[in-house]
């Protein structure tokens, strides 16, 4: 498939994130800053420039609603940008991780965000208004390995991770105070946070990209055994089927497009 445009931004990207209309992209350089390119005349020109972090940046998310960045560093910080006039104003993150933040993401609500790390942990941000921080809770002595990616579901409350022990895991992130009980969500809302609903072991390698279909009853990750694979029903009894591919590893998945009447396309 051809480009439709290439930009040569720096030699080397480490992660990025696009603003909700496209006008605007965040990415890092493979360094501890963000830059920030507006797309002005057909031209890309650079309009700010996030400093905060100590060493490389690995994770950002741009909420679309909100007009919020998170970033997450090697350094084991997190921060969340809000723009303030012509200004990128940093709030600090209490992430209490001793390992690396690798991923980051907001949820569909954006209340809350999740920070994948190396030291196998998942912590679940959310903001206190009174000490004008963003606190976490952790979700601990579930994965085996670093949590290289994670996905909300359209739930605001379910969310999938991935990690390098190969395996795929749905947890339960409700927060009292933060979400509220949803008769929608069925016995998803009732259930505790950290809660382990599924466990998924198709992969016998280490599982990167993981991402949920619009209506959450489809999950798809892979894996560095170049495989996709879709879950249907997650929950005790899941549905699975895989794709091999005979390419490299593959290290991300991305949702264009996904239909629900039974046939799958765009991933």
């Amino acid at each position: 498939m051809a480009a439709v445009e290439v930009h040569q931004f720096a030699q080397c990207i480490t992660c990025h994130a696009w603003s909700a209309d496209r006008s605007m992209i965040a990415f890092c350089p493979n360094n501890n800053e963000v830059h920030i390119y507006r797309l002005s005349q057909e031209k890309w020109e650079k309009v700010h420039v996030l400093q905060k972090h100590d060493q490389i940046v690995c994770g950002i998310d741009w909420s679309a609603r909100s007009n919020r960045i998170v970033t997450a560093s090697h350094d084991r910080n997190s921060y969340v940008w809000n723009q303030e006039g012509s200004e990128w104003v940093p709030t600090l993150v209490i992430l209490r991780l001793n390992r690396a933040a690798l991923c980051v993401q907001w949820s569909p609500k954006e209340n809350k965000f999740a920070v994948g790390s190396g030291a196998k942990t998942v912590c679940i941000c959310y903001y206190e208004q009174d000490n004008n921080w963003w606190v976490s809770k952790l979700i601990r002595k579930r994965h085996d390995s670093s949590v290289t990616s994670v996905a909300w579901h359209p739930n605001n409350i379910l969310l999938a991770t991935t990690s390098t022990d190969g395996k795929c895991r749905v947890f339960s992130t409700f927060i009292k105070g933060v979400d509220t009980r949803d008769s929608k969500a069925g016995s998803v809302s009732d259930s505790k946070f950290g809660e382990q609903i599924v466990q998924l072991d198709l992969s016998f390698s280490w599982a990167f990209g993981v991402k949920w279909s619009p209506s959450g009853n489809t999950l798809a990750y892979v894996g560095h055994n170049s495989m996709i694979y879709f879950v249907d029903d997650v929950g005790p009894s899941p549905l699975a089927q895989n794709v091999a591919f005979r390419d490299l590893p593959l290290r991300d998945v991305g949702l264009i497009c996904f239909r629900e009447n039974g046939h799958r396309s765009g991933i």
